[in-house]
């Protein structure tokens, strides 16, 4: 994510754009989790979130990478109805992070920005990664018909 021609507040302004995105998922499922560890390097782990509402909205997938925490979960308890949604961008030192995310690493000069994703419901998700993409494919109404 280090790019030196890389705009101001690029990857602040990258999770805001997500959690602006996010916002209309809150009568949506949690359908699915992959959470992949297979790099043996945890920093190139990746988390998947993806979430359903139904045939008239579209599926959004949520993908973390850079995984610095994820709290664990029972992904057999899916689909599970989301309470709650938020993607929180957490800037490097010496700038402040939001109350609630305090204690939630050990912060040094060398951790880069992250950003915090925090589902609420039956089943919860919190993670902290480096990089963040939301997809939002065509809900199934728009896609069943030919343009």
């Amino acid at each position: 994510m280090t790019d030196e021609h890389r705009a101001t507040d690029a990857f602040k302004n990258r999770c805001t754009n997500a959690a602006l995105a996010l916002e209309s998922c809150a009568n949506y499922f949690l359908d699915r989790i992959s959470l992949d560890e297979s790099n043996a390097n945890r920093k190139d782990n990746t988390l998947d979130v993806w979430l359903r509402e139904g045939p008239q909205q579209p599926d959004v997938v949520i993908s973390l990478s850079g995984l610095h925490s994820v709290r664990p979960w029972e992904p057999e308890a899916t689909p599970s109805f989301i309470y709650g949604i938020s993607l929180v961008h957490l800037p490097k030192l010496p700038s402040p992070w939001p109350a609630d995310a305090v204690g939630r690493l050990d912060r040094s000069g060398d951790l880069p920005e992250l950003v915090w994703l925090r589902i609420t419901g039956p089943l919860e998700v919190d993670a902290v990664a480096s990089i963040v993409t939301v997809y939002r494919a065509q809900s199934d109404d728009a896609a069943s018909v030919l343009r």
